[in-house]
């Protein structure tokens, strides 16, 4: 299959791509400012790609019919049918024919691109160990807390919500949480305010900061497994529940070692690529 160099006009599927990468739109779709963005890059990426499938590396890179078909049969099954398929093709200016060669072209780029990366250095233990003492930040996990919560909100419009009327409500709620503390979902699901009744009053899990401050300077003060006393909001009154303590936590160097060797060994790579395409004429 030849690679044909259109250097007078772009590439439909190019542009195709361009289009969507950059507006998540499809050619036809593009205001004329943002069309001609989109015919941009897609000539810039074409000329970078005729320099990678021209280069002695390209050479001896072979796709399969195999590799080809299930290149093609992804894009065919976002699709229900064959009609709304070909007419997508069609409005970008794109066939079967067309579609394939495009799709050829791609994959040898691709495997000509990792074939590049492969030659990338191996990350060194010494340079995992300086990574990981330069961003310190990336490892620390702040103390977390499981939290749900019953509230009760004050408006002065409505007779069951005024502020004396609310806290009477959410003390009653309270007496029954000393005699019952395990009846806490079921009572956020009867009596909260909060589209949260709905999941038993859960706020999720939470670091410092997230909540009101109110009911973060409450929730980090209890135990696990506590209720706190009623606490006072600018929107209300709550009733918090500590239901699991984390604990702040630094990972180690040999915890956090396989995550770093996937950054720095994807950096590597893209350092790998990025000088390789430079060298080419």
């Amino acid at each position: 299959m030849n690679v044909c160099n259109k250097s007078t006009q772009t590439d439909p599927y190019a542009l195709l791509r361009a289009a969507l990468t950059l507006f998540k739109k499809t050619p036809d779709e593009l205001q004329e400012a943002e069309l001609r963005k989109a015919e941009v890059q897609a000539k810039n990426e074409w000329k970078i790609e005729n320099r990678i499938l021209n280069a002695p590396e390209a050479g001896a890179v072979i796709i399969s019919d195999k590799e080809l078909q299930a290149a093609y049969q992804e894009i065919r099954d976002r699709y229900e049918d064959d009609e709304s398929f070909f007419s997508d093709l069609a409005k970008n200016h794109l066939n079967k024919d067309s579609l394939s060669a495009a799709l050829y072209r791609q994959c040898r780029v691709n495997v000509v691109m990792e074939l590049i990366a492969s030659r990338a250095p191996d990350v060194s233990d010494v340079e995992i160990g300086i990574y990981y003492h330069l961003h310190p930040e990336q490892f620390n996990r702040p103390e977390l807390r499981e939290a749900s919560h019953i509230f009760i909100s004050i408006n002065p419009d409505y007779p069951e919500n005024t502020s004396e009327t609310a806290f009477s409500r959410i003390q009653e709620i309270k007496v029954k949480l000393q005699k019952k503390p395990y009846k806490f979902a079921d009572l956020a699901l009867k009596h909260s305010e909060c589209p949260t009744a709905l999941q038993g009053g859960v706020l999720g899990v939470v670091p410092r900061g997230k909540l009101y401050p109110e009911l973060d300077a409450v929730l980090f003060s209890i135990k696990a497994g506590e209720v706190s006393e009623i606490v006072e909001s600018e929107i209300g009154f709550h009733l918090v529940l500590c239901k699991q303590i984390q604990k702040a936590e630094t990972l180690s160097l040999q915890k956090a070692t396989p995550k770093i060797r996937q950054i720095m060994n994807e950096r590597s790579r893209r350092t790998c690529q990025r000088a390789w395409l430079a060298s080419l004429s």
